[in-house]
Formats: structure tokens, C-alpha cells, sequence
């Protein structure tokens, strides 16, 4: 490929080479989501099983979900740190890299029976969850004015393949694990490890050039330097808190993004206990889940170009009416009501993706590039933060009050978040 000339002015010839760049750093992306997404869905919904049967606690199984959120949120900065030092294919290698290591600490931990180390694998696990999210962002850094959202919804769009044929491999996988002679129940981490594999020589290999370093390259010489080192993870974080008190539209964005995850982590985390309560088996409740992914990742090229289209604030106001429709619906619901829960969970999903994809490119470009890694990696920490808090909120809720309780206090959240984006809009 013909070198681009740093701090070249855009020309149709220079313009023309970064897009061919950008085509091809959405094509890798959106592989390395469709693998790693596997290897995400397989373990996840595996690991809680695994965790029930070697420590023979239900209460213990819990844990595993939330220490794959937890990894996921601890390595939110040193992936947003590496990719500010060294670009985003280092960022990304790190988070995969991690992630394989903790597949491997994970058979280990299945074979010789220990669940405290099998909770310590699946928090070096989450760095398949940071390295996920880290990728939208990543398809951001070459993106012309006004195609952030869509080219971003592309790869959020590609984990909708993982995410649906990951659960679906783990009981094949278990038994391809027993017949090469693995441990019980270790065949879905290996097949983890090998999809966390892939995804990382995909962007070893396939991620280059850099585009968060190609961006700077070509970045107007009166623009803010950006080839200072990024400081230590501490140094990063004062960054971000820094840059977001310079660019309201920021905090809008972060704030966005913290309430629709929360909300849409609330209501899903509790939805199969309700259903079960009603008696509804377990492939129902499958197949509400299914329709809540589907909401969450079938329409995000749609709202990608919508974000694009009429902007980012209206989006993430229909995000907000989204996710109070989807909490009205699911939380008037009774245990036996499927279908109305069925179809608040479908726009529990949609809204989510409203709030991921146009605050995910609110925030991009409402920071000076060289500071975008480190504002990143904050929102991807608060994000997950967020979502394991609401996941224990919802549960302590419900078993204290009802589901119906849990619907009323997101509704009044998500009510006032869009009354305020509304009043704060740029």
C-alpha cells in the first residue's frame, strides 16, 4: 500500500487510500468480533454451570458472571492505555491476550478441580468483553465526518453471529472435549481459547495500518501533538476525568451510555427468574433471550445510519423512550405473560443499541483525538461498572419487592436521562 504522507491535506488520491485503510480495518474488526464473540457467548454461558458443579454452591455459581464483568471492567484502562501509547492494535492484542490466558487458567482450574482459580481465569476472561467493546471504538479513528455511527453499528452488528452461535457450540464442544481426551467439561474453554486465538492473530495480523495511528499521522499540523506516551493507567484516567470537564457533549454521551446499559442489565438479568417463577421451561425462556439479542444487535447498522442521519442526541432520546416502553411493558407483566415480556426485552435490546452506538460516537468526537483512547477506556470501565451494580440492584429488588418494582425505578431512571439530554442537548 502507497505510504500516506504525514499531515498531508486530504486529497482525493490521500482520501481515496484512507478509506481503502478504512474498508479493510472494518473487515478485520468485524472477523475478530464474529470469533471472539463465540468465544464469549460459549464460555459465558457455560462458566456459571462449571462453577455450580465444582464448588457445589448455587450461590458460588453466581460469582462467575460477575467476575467475567469485573475483568472486563479492570481491563478497560490498560487496554485504552496500550492503544493511547502504542495504537489500537496493541490495545486490542492486550485485551484478547489476557483473554486467552484466562481460557487456559480455566481448564487448568476444570481439571484439577478448583473453583477459586477457575473465578480468577474468568476475570483474565473479561479481556474478551474489553476487547469487544475497545473494537467499536476502533472503527471510529478513520471514519469521514458524519459515518462514525454506522461504520461503528458495522462491528457491533458482526458480534450478533458470535453471540447467537456461541451458546449453541458448548454442549458439542464438551463432547469433542471428552472424546480428545479433555477433562469434563473443559471442551467449551478450549473452544473459548481457540476463538480468543483467532481473534487475536486476526488483529495482529490483519490491523495494519494502525488507524488510531494512521488518524494522528494524517491529523492537521495545527492540531493538539499526539505522539506523547500515554501516562500510566492512574495517569490515564486523570486524563479522561480532564478532557470530559472540556466537552459536555462528552459526559452526555458517557452518561448515556452508563443508564442504557444499566437499565437494559437490570431488567435482562432478572427477566428468566420472573419467567420461571410462571412455570415458563427453559426453551421459552431461551427464546425470549434470543429475541432480546436480536434487539440488541440485528437493527444496529439501521441505527448506525440513523445516528448519522438526524443525530446523535435524538437517537439516544429514542434510546431513552426505548428502554422506558421496554420497562412499562416487561414490568406490567405478569410471570405467565411471555409475550408481552418477550416483546419488552425485544426493545429492551433496541434501546440499548440506540444508547451504545450513538453515545459511543457522541463521545468519539467530542474529545481531541489523542485524548479519545483514555476517554474510552473510562467508559468502557463505568459501563461495566454499571452493569454489574445493576445486576445486584435488580436482584436484591426483586427478592425484596418484585419484578414489576424493578421495571417502575428503570422507567423513572431512563425518564429522567432523556428528560435531561433533552434539556442539555447540544
Amino acid at each position: 500500500m502507497t505510504k500516506i504522507p504525514i499531515n498531508a491535506d486530504i486529497s482525493p488520491r490521500v482520501g481515496g487510500q484512507i478509506a481503502a485503510v478504512q474498508r479493510r480495518t472494518l473487515a478485520v474488526l468485524s472477523v475478530a468480533q464474529i470469533t471472539s464473540g463465540v468465544g464469549v457467548a460459549v464460555g459465558f454461558a457455560f462458566s456459571s454451570l462449571v462453577v455450580a458443579r465444582l464448588s457445589g454452591s448455587v450461590s458460588i455459581s453466581g460469582l462467575a458472571g460477575t467476575a467475567s464483568v469485573l475483568g472486563a471492567a479492570l481491563l478497560a484502562l490498560p487496554t485504552a492505555r496500550a492503544a493511547g501509547r502504542s495504537g489500537r492494535r496493541t490495545g486490542l492484542a492486550l485485551a484478547y491476550g489476557c483473554a486467552l490466558l484466562g481460557c487456559l487458567i480455566t481448564v487448568v482450574a476444570i481439571t484439577v478441580r478448583s473453583w477459586p482459580l477457575m473465578l480468577a481465569g474468568l476475570v483474565l476472561f473479561g479481556g474478551a468483553s474489553a476487547g469487544s467493546l475497545a473494537s467499536r471504538y476502533s472503527a471510529t479513528d478513520l471514519s469521514p465526518p458524519g459515518h462514525s455511527a454506522r461504520h461503528l453499528s458495522w462491528v457491533v452488528w458482526a458480534s450478533t453471529i458470535g453471540s447467537v452461535a456461541g451458546p449453541n457450540l458448548a454442549e458439542p464442544a464438551d463432547r469433542l472435549g471428552r472424546s480428545l481426551g479433555l477433562a469434563p467439561d473443559t471442551g467449551p474453554f478450549a473452544l473459548s481459547l481457540l476463538a480468543f486465538a483467532i481473534a487475536l492473530a486476526v488483529i495482529v495480523i490483519g490491523l495494519r495500518p494502525d488507524p488510531l495511528l494512521l488518524a494522528r499521522s494524517i491529523a492537521p499540523a495545527s492540531a493538539p501533538a499526539t505522539t506523547t506516551p500515554a501516562p500510566r493507567a492512574r495517569g490515564t484516567l486523570r486524563t479522561a476525568w480532564q478532557a470530559l470537564r472540556r466537552a459536555p457533549a462528552a459526559v452526555r454521551a458517557l452518561v448515556a451510555i452508563a443508564v442504557s446499559h444499566t437499565a437494559m442489565v437490570s431488567v435482562m438479568s432478572m427477566t428468566p427468574v420472573h419467567l420461571d417463577h410462571g412455570g415458563s421451561p427453559n426453551w421459552v425462556i431461551g427464546i425470549v433471550l434470543s429475541l432480546h439479542i436480536a434487539g440488541m444487535y440485528v437493527l444496529s447498522p439501521l441505527i448506525g445510519w440513523l445516528a448519522d442521519r438526524i443525530g446523535r442526541v435524538p437517537v439516544l432520546r429514542l434510546g431513552m423512550g426505548l428502554l422506558l416502553a421496554a420497562a412499562v411493558l416487561a414490568g406490567t407483566a405478569g410471570p405467565h405473560g411471555v409475550t408481552q415480556v418477550s416483546a419488552g426485552l425485544a426493545l429492551l435490546g433496541a434501546g440499548w443499541s440506540c444508547g451504545l452506538i450513538a453515545g459511543s460516537a457522541m463521545l468519539s468526537e467530542a474529545v481531541p483525538l489523542e485524548h479519545r483512547p483514555a476517554v474510552q477506556g473510562l467508559s468502557d470501565l463505568l459501563m461495566n461498572v454499571c452493569g454489574a451494580t445493576g445486576a445486584v440492584a435488580a436482584g436484591v429488588i426483586v427478592g425484596a419487592l418484585s419484578y414489576s418494582v424493578l421495571g417502575t425505578v428503570v422507567a423513572v431512571m431512563v425518564t429522567i436521562t432523556g428528560a435531561w439530554l433533552t434539556l442539555k442537548r447540544t
